[in-house]
């Protein structure tokens, strides 16, 4: 058996590192590490001997035609959002050229990450994601549609990460900090406000180390229980713990920081119309489709127990203890 040259797109962000660590302690594989800035690359020893940097924008892969033409596997998680222009060119564009780099008698599996947003609760292709989305959105779904016509879609296996926990909050890890586990502590800023309001809306979320070790398993196991003979095409796995609501995500924090629950107000639909409108609030259109959306769960659901694993942040408790959010005790009353 040949041994494996997994490259590794978006390599010094939060996924791309612990899913590369994972690989360097579970394989013998080969690591093609594209990224753009080597001095991100904090968790990965860039002279370890089964690592080989490609320094460059994914926006011109003909630099690095040998080097592609080489590869077994890839691991696409390279992204970007903001700017309408960039995330055209980097969503779609960049992994077209990608594609037709790699080549067709070397290349066994393709791990192609999106976003659960592009889906429907049953995972199919949410429609409503080409119409209203952001420029991140659409992207994310026109690349979807186009993959699904292309003539490595039975090797692509498309990834759909719900919301991406990761790092620490603190800095006193290894890995970057996820934008969500950034945004921890100032969202605790809030509960002061927020213990008051009752939302019902549900989510998933999952921790980088979990989508690593579910990467790490489907590029050393392609033929494991996600794959179907009979199923055609792409192979679709939307990765997430089971779903909270955010209203328990709001208790969970409460007591985490040792704060009081209160009796909460219901946020309908009505009240938040109207606090639109007095708020100088700025929605877009895809925001004001997630706000009638309401719920944001999706069947089947894929986590490391899907594949005989163990979950290293199963629940929001598990999460907040290893992203480094200070813990504190209610105080009891006399």
């Amino acid at each position: 058996m040949k041994k494996a040259r997994i490259l590794i797109t978006g390599a010094s962000g939060c996924v791309g590192q612990y899913t590369a660590t994972w690989l360097l302690k579970n394989t013998e594989a080969d690591l093609l590490l594209w990224l753009r800035d080597p001095s991100k690359l904090t968790a990965i020893d860039s002279n370890h001997p089964r690592v080989q940097l490609i320094v460059g924008d994914l926006r011109q892969p003909g630099i690095f035609a040998n080097e592609l033409s080489t590869v077994t596997r890839v691991i696409h998680t390279a992204t970007a959002w903001g700017d309408p222009s960039r995330a055209y060119e980097v969503n779609v564009i960049a992994v077209e050229k990608l594609l037709d780099l790699l080549n067709p008698e070397k290349i066994e599996q393709i791990i192609y990450f999106s976003t659960a947003s592009i889906l429907k609760h049953n995972l199919s292709p949410l429609p409503e994601a080409f119409r209203y989305g952001t420029e991140y959105i659409q992207t994310k779904a026109r690349c979807f549609k186009e993959l699904q016509e292309h003539s490595f879609s039975d090797k692509i296996i498309a990834i759909f990460p719900t919301l991406v926990f990761g790092g620490r909050v603190d800095r006193k890890c290894i890995y970057p900090t996820s934008y969500l586990t950034e945004g921890l502590n100032k969202a605790c800023e809030w509960l002061w406000l927020a213990r008051w309001i009752k939302l019902f809306s549900r989510f998933h979320f999952i921790h980088a180390a979990d989508i690593a070790f579910i990467c790490g398993h489907l590029a050393t196991t392609p033929n494991g229980p996600y794959s179907d003979e009979n199923q055609l095409g792409i192979k679709k796995l939307v990765l997430g713990q089971e779903a909270i609501s955010v209203n328990e995500a709001i208790k969970t924090l409460l007591n985490w920081k040792g704060m009081i629950n209160t009796p909460a107000i219901p946020l309908t639909n009505w009240l938040i119309e109207l606090l639109i409108k007095i708020l100088p609030i700025k929605l877009t259109t895809w925001d004001r489709f997630c706000i009638k959306q309401k719920n944001f769960i999706h069947d089947p659901i894929t986590t490391p127990e899907s594949f005989g694993g163990r979950s290293y942040a199963k629940t929001l408790n598990e999460v907040l203890h290893v992203s480094g959010i200070n813990r504190k005790k209610k105080h009891k009353r006399s």
